[in-house]
């Protein structure tokens, strides 16, 4: 993996296919949102592909790939590039593909889409929405993420509330993977095999196609309602989430953030904590209802045109890691935490954690559901002391909380969040990445030993 290669003749060998080896380009697409991280900032920063590569087909897909697999050099992919663990950054350089040319939306039918991987997920949404319904979930980062980033990397975010995490059966149906090797084939997989590559990095094959299921759409209003206590706001949106009130988006803001939502002034202001929802319009007399009785107000509640006419951000942007890079933006002191809450929620946990933790932590609180249940995220900011400081933190969350926390302050899969090595997936990497080149250095379940002995039919 280390030994040169052939970049005249590689490049040579890649015909019509569009490729890049400026700087600039090279440096703008070997990064993510790693930077996040003070810690991962220190270790990626200068870390630079070698060649970029943007194919528009499968076909064109296949042809890097088996050049790839020939030439022996390593490989990562990259979609929108809004991921916040160093995903897309190559730790060994050589090709970076983007992939975000492999944009088609095949086919929308009722309750399904097939689409490519590197398609923008505002635009399969909208497309979707063209025919009556829409994703069941995405991340904040809507407008730039990629459908094949976001199942490479992600787990859950808007829509989790309703329809649970990514990995859930029968929210993906089938993925199109292309391996990695001289003659590369292209390998499709149902049901639980969907696994194998879900959450993965992009380790072990190129997912080139993807199938996703669908629901009726809705109008959603965005809303927010403000608390005079970041407890009541807590109950307020456990209780809702008990009765069944239909949201796509439910998260709990303390009043801290306020300077960082500058846009929505009064709609937000210092002195209150803040509901950002995403609530069905026929469900809205209920949800100011239920404000009202937990002493509550709504302070708006718009359609999306109506937030996009008012300048404002939509609901969705206000919650999950949008929150921290809005913090970012004013004040570069701050990192982030990913936090799962012990079952049942205990909103007086959370009072503690903010007594004890005092302006060193703004927490924020993200509603979901997981195995049915309702499962609650926070993704807190937390004021950068330095990396001992963060892991005795980690620690204490863990040990004396019975928090879960996913480390987003490591680049391999498995440290930041799984805690183990999940061995379907590097079975599968020994199928479809044979010689272990892909996204070098982001799964500690591969070692050198596991890939396959030299071809005679390689080219150098």
């Amino acid at each position: 993996m280390t030994k040169t290669w052939n970049q005249a003749a590689f490049t040579a060998e890649l015909g019509k296919i569009r490729v890049h080896a400026d700087e600039k380009y090279l440096a703008a697409r070997s990064h993510d949102y790693f930077w996040y991280s003070p810690i991962l900032n220190d270790q990626l920063k200068d870390l630079r592909g070698e060649l970029l590569v943007m194919p528009q087909t499968v076909e064109e897909v296949k042809h890097v790939a088996s050049l790839v697999a020939r030439h022996r050099v390593p490989l990562t992919l990259r979609g929108g590039g809004t991921g916040n663990y160093g995903q897309c950054v190559p730790l060994e350089g050589g090709v970076i593909m983007d992939l975000t040319r492999l944009s088609e939306v095949i086919e929308i039918t009722p309750g399904h889409a097939r689409v490519q991987a590197g398609a923008r997920i505002s635009r399969l949404d909208d497309a979707a929405r063209e025919t009556g319904q829409e994703l069941l979930m995405y991340p904040s980062t809507r407008q730039m993420a990629t459908i094949g980033g976001f199942l490479a990397g992600g787990s859950g975010g808007i829509g989790s509330l309703r329809h649970g995490m990514l990995r859930d059966p029968g929210n993906i149906s089938y993925v199109k993977v292309v391996t990695v090797e001289p003659e590369p084939q292209v390998i499709e997989l149902h049901g639980d095999e969907i696994q194998k590559v879900q959450h993965a990095y992009g380790t072990n094959g190129i997912v080139v196609e993807i199938g996703l299921a669908l629901t009726k759409a809705t109008d959603w209003i965005h809303t927010a309602a403000l608390f005079d206590g970041y407890d009541r706001a807590l109950d307020f949106a456990i209780d809702v989430q008990q009765d069944g009130l239909d949201c796509y988006l439910l998260s709990a803001v303390e009043r801290r953030f306020a300077p960082y939502y500058r846009k929505f002034g009064d709609y937000f202001p210092a002195d209150r904590d803040a509901i950002f929802a995403m609530v069905a319009p026929e469900e809205m007399d209920r949800f100011r209802a239920d404000v009202e009785a937990k002493g509550g107000r709504v302070s708006f509640a718009m359609t999306k045109t109506e937030i996009q006419e008012a300048g404002l951000q939509p609901a969705y942007e206000c919650g999950w890691n949008h929150t921290t890079l809005q913090a970012l933006k004013m004040d570069k002191g701050w990192t982030y935490l990913q936090v799962a809450y012990p079952r049942p929620f205990d909103p007086e946990l959370v009072m503690r954690q903010m007594q004890r933790h005092g302006e060193d932590l703004f927490w924020h609180h993200e509603m979901a559901r997981m195995d049915g249940e309702i499962q609650i995220f926070a993704l807190p900011l937390v004021r950068y002391r330095g990396k001992d400081a963060m892991y005795d933190l980690i620690a204490e969350l863990e040990e004396k909380d019975g928090c879960t926390i996913f480390d987003p302050h490591v680049v391999t899969i498995e440290d930041g969040g799984m805690k183990e090595i999940d061995d379907s997936q590097i079975a599968f990497k020994k199928l479809a990445d044979p010689y272990g080149l892909m996204n070098p250095g982001k799964t500690r379940g591969w070692t050198a030993d596991m890939a396959r002995g030299e071809d005679p039919n390689t080219e150098n």
